[in-house]
């Protein structure tokens, strides 16, 4: 059974009628149990348990502690390459956009990797556009073959993929896959996505699928918090996190609640996502998927990441550029403007002082030849 399946029985679900049944009563009970289900998870996430905040954050660090210790890894994306194919509403690097295109070179991809690991990260999440013909999977390998020679963990975010190209990616160092479903309300994305090979919504939803079945070592997947109603993308990111979770055991599993910000693009966000109603997400997540890994981009403030690491975040980015070139060139344009925008070595200098200790490197990773 595919999780496109499992997520289809919620399709016309009503989530508002469920969460206005949920009393305060419901809620301690379901916070006195060790293990939920996803209708507790659900009810963690609605209105009702917004009250409950601060025992959910508390009962999230206990529960991290105890399976992830104190530690964050800490990873650095860099873009490759902003040509798409795709027309989606509310992205900056979209076909209908009138930015400055950029698609790095062997020689330019390489001066980043020198860039990026010369501050200490040996974590970096290589991202592409959605142009196929442009950022082929042979130029992807390429990057791979480059990169692997300066990081111990390689994880990509660009389009999906078949199972075989999957296979060929994690043959050239790819050990990670990041892939966000945007919004798992299937209508609600097929407005957002009005042109390009991204309007193929069941394609996209099963790619983690195909990329545990190769061997990928770990997989994060999420929804982007503002494109919908953010209960709905929430518990259904949850629930495909859960599904890996069940068919994959050997895999590495993560969520990631990232929230729109400022964009090129002229999109009216109609679903807000407040800092409270974030940390009560997350929060709800580590209660309901223990062993999950939790990642906190550079969309969000220093100060709210800061906050937020109690409540089960074990990832968080640091150095970002979200301009293709971006750690060498300061030309491109970027994605999306980010919040926090400390070095790496700022973020290393707050987890300490706050009692987390900054992972530069994965202890599972291959040898990497020493730059000096």
């Amino acid at each position: 059974m595919s999780f496109y399946s499992i997520i289809s029985k919620y399709k016309n679900y009503n989530f508002t009628e469920f969460c206005a049944s949920i009393t305060p009563e419901k809620v301690t009970a379901i916070l006195e149990r060790d293990t939920l289900t996803e209708k507790d998870y659900l009810a963690l996430l609605s209105d009702a348990a917004a009250p409950f905040l601060e025992q959910m954050a508390q009962k999230a660090d206990r529960i991290t502690r105890r399976h992830f210790g104190s530690v964050i890894f800490i990873f650095t994306p860099l873009y490759i390459s902003n040509y798409c194919d795709n027309s989606c509403a509310y992205c900056s690097f979209g076909r209908q956009q009138t930015i400055r295109r950029r698609h790095l070179s062997f020689d330019e991809i390489r001066a980043e990797a020198l860039r990026i690991s010369a501050g200490g990260i040996r974590h970096v999440l290589v991202l592409t556009g959605e142009a196929r013909a442009k950022a082929t999977p042979a130029y992807c390998e390429g990057a791979l073959r480059i990169l692997r020679d300066y990081f111990s963990s390689i994880a990509i975010e660009i389009y999906p993929l078949t199972e075989g190209e999957y296979h060929d990616l994690i043959g050239c160092g790819a050990d990670g896959l990041t892939i966000y479903q945007e919004t798992y309300e299937e209508d609600r994305y097929g407005m957002l996505h009005s042109g390009g090979p991204k309007q193929d919504y069941g394609f996209r939803l099963e790619a983690p699928e195909r990329a545990c079945r190769q061997g990928i070592r770990s997989v994060t997947v999420g929804a982007l918090l503002g494109l919908s109603d953010p209960v709905r993308d929430a518990f259904s990111a949850g629930l495909h996190a859960a599904y890996l979770q069940r068919t994959f055991p050997e895999v590495e599993v993560s969520v990631a609640f990232p929230r729109l910000r400022p964009l090129v693009a002229d999109f009216k966000q109609e679903y807000p996502v407040s800092d409270r109603r974030l940390a009560q997400t997350i929060a709800a997540l580590r209660l309901f998927l223990p062993t999950a890994g939790i990642t906190l981009s550079t969309r969000e403030t220093a100060n709210f990441r800061n906050a937020a690491l109690p409540l089960g975040v074990t990832r968080m980015s640091a150095g970002v550029s979200t301009a293709v070139g971006g750690h060498t060139s300061p030309e491109a344009t970027p994605q999306f403007e980010i919040a926090d925008t400390r070095t790496v070595d700022e973020v290393k200098d707050d987890l300490l002082r706050l009692g987390f200790q900054p992972v530069m490197h994965d202890w599972n990773g291959k040898y990497v030849r020493n730059q000096d």
